[in-house]
Order: structure tokens, then sequence, then C-alpha cells
């Protein structure tokens, strides 16, 4: 069946979104009211010098120039199977070690894949229906441009895929990738030689059922990283259960119909086999319908936490009590629940200290109608609904949210957001003028002094552009000091949205190596101290967003322009490792590849 008929199919079964979405609230309002154009916007004048964005676009997609062809195909079949609306994922990792970050997209194909093709009422993309791995060529050639290396690196991963987590699992120096599937996941392990093997059995960590996002952290604080997975709901292809809007039109279903699965956490013995310690640690007597996890320490207290985005249900604080069991804490902390007691249908969720004040807050992604929410934490793992008040929420309440990521992208200090949206329910408007009536802009949101400003209107076409997003991952692939956006979208184009905001600020990445902590220091709480300057707080974490892993370094946004003044900055990096130690570096950001390297044990003792 050709592309166009599938809004013909749509028309002729009368498909049309369910009544939360099609009910038009005339105070909600449309992508293009909510959004401000902003022609200039102080970044910091307390925490840096003055940057402002001007008219130009803020970013451009690359994906095409840089040889970066990647289209994700749902193989539908009219069927209106649930797995075909949520992916698919994408990890940014250097897994050559060459200084330059690669990219691995995820596919999805049905669990009848020659059907899938046979019978889908989309075209079938040219090339292999797998997950595909692009070498990134900018060291040495110079350039931004990828080379497909999925069948030599032996990644070309054939299955229905959700997402990916990564880390140093033996801590040899090398990233190891975990994909999370429609069905049984997969480790591979980096052999150090552009190669990988797939080590699933071995390792203990092939599970059944559906899994969404995964994250790596050392829970424990042994010294190698474990493992947290995060399960959905159990959905069947063949006993798919057919659903319907309020009028009785066929309609995709939700979470609800089906029963929640429950999160499963994998302890690393140090050799990289893992042992399933759900129940042993408290977590495997809660089932929610998960898609997002992150790991920090949301109350201070040098041990690592975790977060879980359910959709539609409570969500879950885990708060872990020294590495032997963990408390359940959403509603107590407040993150359960928006402001109003309600659950949400939270699908990403990123952390970040947005506000500068030191400890790490939370927001979260929602369907259309339902603003994305935004958790401000005291310090204690005590949060606050702070959504209205930092700008957030009337511009989100047309849009259905799912990656998402605090990011510094005109390198002040302050961390501004994006939000990579899509329909999960097909829109009334749009089934007579779209293929794929799902579409809506992304959006990006410029953080000035703590309040989000939205900045869409300037951000770039393919931002603005009506498209079905899913995974937005983040790092700087080119190494210029611009924080960029490896955008997926379901059933279309990846994009890679280069930042070109004019007059960025200084910039300074931190590499940590851990010794007595895992290699590649994941947890690790950095701070930057100036004279005359309010502490700037990170953290070192790949994980957030939705099905994503992001380039680990972490950056500091200095403000102004110091190399082209002929400023040496020279200043003190605190470093909160995960093994508790904490160290002192004092430092000069260097001028060429503005890339510092910090090992553990090689500082000066400190306490904050």
């Amino acid at each position: 069946m050709k592309k166009s008929s599938y809004g013909l199919m749509v028309l002729a079964l009368g498909v049309f979104a369910c009544s939360e979405n099609t009910e038009k609230d005339q105070s909600v309002p449309t992508p293009e009211t909510a959004r401000v154009d902003v022609s200039s916007a102080a970044a910091d004048p307390s925490n840096g010098d003055s940057l402002s964005l001007g008219p130009e676009a803020l970013f451009e997609d690359v994906a095409g120039s840089a040889n970066l062809n990647f289209e994700h195909f749902v193989g539908a079949t009219g069927e209106y199977l649930m797995t075909e609306i949520m992916g698919s994922g994408v990890a940014l990792f250097d897994y050559d070690n060459d200084g330059d970050l690669d990219v691995y997209l995820i596919q999805a194909a049905m669990a009848d894949s020659a059907r899938s093709v046979q019978e889908s009422i989309f075209p079938v993309p040219e090339g292999p229906l797998t997950n595909r791995m692009y070498r990134n060529e900018l060291i040495p050639q110079g350039s931004l441009t990828f080379t497909d290396v999925s069948e030599i690196s032996g990644l070309a991963h054939s299955g229905y895929g959700m997402g990916a987590a990564v880390g140093d699992v033996d801590n040899d120096g090398d990233s190891d990738l975990y994909l999370t599937n429609f069905g049984p996941n997969v480790f591979y392990l980096n052999n150090g030689d552009g190669t990988f093997s797939d080590v699933t059995q071995a390792s203990g960590i092939s599970a059944p059922g559906w899994t969404t996002s995964a994250a790596f952290a050392d829970y424990d604080r042994d010294g190698d990283l474990d493992l947290f997975s995060v399960d959905y709901v159990e959905f069947d292809v063949v006993r798919n259960t057919q659903c319907f809007s309020t009028g009785g039109r066929r309609d995709y279903c939700g979470p609800q119909v089906y029963p929640p699965m429950v999160d499963q956490l994998y302890r690393n013995d140090g050799s990289g086999v893992f042992s399933n310690v759900s129940r042993e640690v408290g977590i495997g007597d809660s089932a929610g319908p998960g898609l997002g996890v992150v790991w920090a320490d949301f109350n201070g207290d040098d041990w690592l936490d975790v977060f879980v985005a359910n959709d539609g249900a409570a969500n879950r604080l885990w708060l872990n009590d020294n590495g032997q069991r963990f408390e359940e804490a959403g509603l107590r902390s407040g993150t359960a629940y928006n402001a109003m007691g309600g659950a949400e249908a939270s699908m990403g969720v990123t952390v970040g200290d947005y506000d500068n004040d030191g400890d790490v807050d939370l927001f979260m992604t929602h369907l259309i109608k339902e603003t994305n929410t935004l958790y401000v934490n005291n310090g204690k793992a005590q949060f606050f609904d702070g959504t209205d008040r930092a700008g957030l929420g009337a511009s989100s309440l047309p849009s259905t949210g799912f990656g998402s990521r605090f990011f510094d992208m005109n390198n002040d200090g302050w961390l501004d957001l994006f939000v990579a949206n899509g329909n999960v329910k097909l829109e009334e408007k749009r089934v007579a003028v779209s293929d794929y009536p799902l579409e809506q802009p992304n959006q990006l949101y410029l953080n000035k002094d703590g309040r989000f400003v939205d900045v869409s209107a300037q951000a770039g076409k393919e931002i603005n552009a009506l498209e079905v997003s899913r995974s937005a991952a983040f790092g700087d692939l080119d190494n210029d000091g611009g924080m960029d956006i490896l955008l997926t979208n379901n059933n279309g184009p990846a994009r890679l949205l280069r930042n070109i905001v004019p007059d960025r600020g200084d910039w300074v990445d931190v590499v940590l190596q851990g010794t007595e902590s895992s290699r590649d220091a994941t947890g690790a709480r950095v701070v930057l101290l100036r004279s005359g300057k309010a502490p700037t707080w990170r953290h070192v974490s790949s994980d957030g967003s939705y099905l994503s892993a992001h380039d680990k370094r972490v950056r500091f946004g200095l403000g102004g322009n110091h190399s082209e003044k002929n400023q040496p900055v020279t200043f003190n990096i605190g470093v909160i490792w995960p093994r508790g130690m904490r160290e002192l570096f004092t430092v000069t950001a260097p001028d060429d590849s503005k890339q510092l390297k910090l090992v553990e044990g090689q500082g000066q003792e400190w306490s904050e």
C-alpha cells in the first residue's frame, strides 16, 4: 500500500484521537501561539558574561551532508499495535576511543518481519532493517561525516528495538552497549578493537517482555556498574486488544489496557555477570508502566537514587539506603503526582540543576493537554511542582512530549531545555492532510536565570517541522563547543541537529577516570568553582531523556569568550566520586581541545 493510503485508511475507518485529545479546550494554546520569538535573550548577568541570541537559526539538520542516513520503520499493517507508536532510541558514545562521538540508531521490525515488509501500509526504507552503527570520522579527517560500520562492528542487531544504555561494565576503558527491545534484550561487550561481542546469555541480563529505557550506575559503590531496566506493560501481538474512542472508532490503546510490569535491578559481580536483585533490595514488589529512568543523588547523601517515569501511573523515586535497599519515596517526595494530585502520562525524564542552587531537579514530558512537569528539589529529595513558575506550563499543553534533556546550548552556565514531541493518538485535524497524523513540532527553551522562554520559533526549521519525534540524545558531535542533538522520528528520518547558536560562550569539558570508583565515574558530582561567581554543579551521566544514551563528558559553559581575549581561565573543580571520595583539582582551561581529564586519587583532599 502506498504511503498516501494511510490517511485514506484512517478516514475510512473513522479513526480519530481519543476524547481527551479531540475535545478542544479553547484555553489551550496552539503550538504557534504558545511560542515566543526572542530576538535578544540575555543569559546570566550574575553567573557569567552576558550572551544573547540573535534572529539567526539556532540548529540546523546536517544528517544528510554528514552521511547519517537512517529511516525508522514501524512496519504498520493497520492493526494498531501499541508497539508501533513508541520507538525508537539512539546512543551517542565514543565506541572506538578516538575522541569523537559515534552514533547508534535503533530500528524496529514486527515479530513477523516478513509480513511487516510485505503488508506494510508505509513504504519500506532502502537498506537493511536492522540497528545501525555509524563511526564518526571527525578525527582524524577534520569534518563531521559518518561511515556505516554496523556489520563490521557486530552491532547490526535485528529485533523490535526500543532503547539503549551505555557504560563501561568491565572497567577496561571501552564503552559497552545494552539494547532494550520488545522481546529479549541484548548486551554487547566492547572488544576494544572496533568490534563487539554478544554476551547476553553469559551476562544474565536477557530480560523477556517489553523493556523501554535502561541505565547503568554503581548503586552499591563497589566499583562496577549495575543496571536498572524499566519494563512497560504485558502487551501481546497475538492477543492485541482492540481499543476505540468514545465515539466507537478504532484507535491505539493506552497503557491502562494491559497489566503493568515490574522494573528490574541487576547487580554486577565485578566480572560482567549480573544477578537480579530486584526483590532483594525492595524494588521488585512494585509494578508500573515505566518509560523513563535516571540515576542521581537526589537527597545529597552520596548514594545514587533512581527515578522512574511511569505512563499514566504514579512515578517512583527509589531512595538508596547505603546500597542495601531502596525506599520508595515518590508520594512523600512530591514526585509521584503533579500539583493537582493527578498521575500523568510520564514519558521522558531529565535531571539537572536548572536553577543553579546545587541540587538536581526533575523534568518530565507528558501527553497533550497535560503540562510537562518541572519538579524543583530542595536538596533533600523533597520537591514542589514549579512548572508554571518556571514558564513551562502553557506552552506544553498542545503537545505530547517524549525525549527531553537539560543542556546548555549557549554556554552561559545555565541549563536550557529541549523537548521532542509527537502524538500517540491519531489527530483528527491532521487525518485528512497527513500520511501519518501524529506529527507535532518540537520545542526549545532558553533558561534566563531559572525561568524558561520558548525560543522554538527561531530554533530552526527542523525543530519546527511537523514530525513524530521520540528520542533525543545530546552531545558535541563536531567538538566545536556547541551541544548538538541527535533526534529520532517514529517512522521517519533521524535528524542531526548541529548547534549553530551565535556568540556562544567559552566552555570546558571534564572527563573523569575512576580508579577506586567505576572507570567511567558514572554518577560522580562535579562542581566548577570560580572566584566571584556562584558554584556550578553537574553530574556524570549518559541516561535520561527517552530510550537514549548521551555523551558522558561534563560540559561547563563559562560565558564570554576568554580565548579570543587572551584571558586564560584558572579555576577549581571539585569532584565527589561515586565511592564517596572528595577531591579538588586546580586547573587552567586549555585553549585547544577544551577538555580536561581528571583521575581519581590525583587531586587534593576536599571538603565542601
